[in-house]
């Protein structure tokens, strides 16, 4: 995957896309390839990459045969939003914060959050304000890391190692105690654990990645979108269950917004 110096220089490219680690760089190339593939088949021309990160999906998209007339990026971090706007300028794309987005109705074609949700401890409110900016029959894309199961297990080798070797922030996320082993490998669909909510001063509570359920949030948004896939990276070929990150396509059905969305501000 060809990233431009401009976008070499983010601070997610740099970790993940362009990691020493070459198991990780892997893994991160595949999960962009597959929101470059997603991308090519919802199509859409008015796009909001919602929690955009250092920007890296949206400038490759916007190089890409698919790019979108209009595209959006938002962050909740004011020093992310500055520095994809001195770095990404020539892309065309419009960086801000998502206090000044607010929740424009049917705004967007596509709307794209990945690697978010995992991270929101109410996840319902967001939810709605998506679906709001989302025009009827407009699609939802959503990945999230799969931290349930065989995956679960992979990925704690691969991030103790990683902090071994001083590369990522993977010793970043609170340890699962032996107690909370059993249920997050045999977890169902529903919440297996207690999730350890986090404090920024400088933000909103969030959660780490510990007990984040994939299956939980596929079945909050089964019940606001009509949802049409379910895929995984970085093999598309595996299910949900073996892969490293989980995707959701979803469809804003017209007949939901004088519903569930309507109140939700």
């Amino acid at each position: 995957m060809h990233l431009t110096p401009e976008e070499q220089t983010g601070v997610y490219a740099r970790k993940q896309l362009l990691s020493r680690d070459r198991l990780i760089a892997w893994s991160h190339g595949r999960r962009f390839q597959v929101a470059l593939d997603l991308a090519a088949r919802v199509g859409g021309s008015r796009v909001l990459d919602y929690g955009c990160g250092d920007g890296s999906f949206l400038a490759l998209l916007r190089r890409g045969a698919d790019a979108p007339a209009y595209a959006v990026g938002v962050e909740i971090a004011p020093d992310l939003v500055a520095d994809c706007r001195s770095r990404l300028s020539q892309t065309g794309v419009l960086f801000m914060h998502v206090d000044e987005l607010g929740a424009p109705a049917a705004a967007f074609d596509t709307i794209y959050c990945m690697e978010v949700l995992e991270h929101v401890v109410d996840r319902e409110p967001v939810l709605a304000r998506l679906q709001q900016m989302l025009a009827p029959g407009g699609h939802l894309v959503v990945s999230v890391p799969v931290e349930t199961g065989l995956p679960l297990a992979v990925k704690q080798v691969v991030r103790t190692i990683a902090g071994w070797r001083g590369i990522g922030d993977y010793p970043g996320t609170e340890p699962y105690r032996w107690s909370e082993w059993i249920p997050s490998l045999l977890a169902g669909a529903r919440q297996h654990i207690a999730r350890p909510v986090h404090q920024d001063a400088s933000g909103p509570p969030f959660h780490d990645h510990k007990g984040f359920n994939w299956m939980v949030l596929r079945d909050d948004i089964a019940r606001r979108f009509v949802l049409e896939e379910v895929l995984s990276s970085p093999l598309s070929s595996l299910p949900p269950h073996l892969g490293t990150q989980a995707w959701f396509i979803a469809r804003n059905d017209e007949r939901s917004l004088s519903g569930t969305a309507g109140g939700a501000f």
